[in-house]
């Protein structure tokens, strides 16, 4: 499973990290604040994460698959 994260997808899952579960439209919110990202952009990476296991998007809430330091210690081998 490759869950290996880049630089700006870690700081969006930062984000999820810290405040899920959440609704999308904070989550868009919070990114727009964060990273200055646009809607589109924040349901596209959330889309990616969804699909490499990280994060589930039900509805209309995200919610924590692969919690932060359960992450760091699959990905520092």
């Amino acid at each position: 499973m490759d869950v290996k994260l880049g630089v700006v997808e870690e700081q969006f899952a930062n984000i999820v990290w810290r405040n899920a579960p959440l609704a999308t439209k904070d989550l868009v919110a919070l990114a727009e604040e964060e990273l200055n990202w646009k809607r589109t952009t924040t349901y596209t990476v959330l889309k990616k994460l969804c699909l490499r296991g990280l994060f589930d998007m039900t509805g209309a809430r995200v919610k924590v698959l692969i919690d932060k330091d359960h992450y760091h210690a699959i990905t520092s081998h």
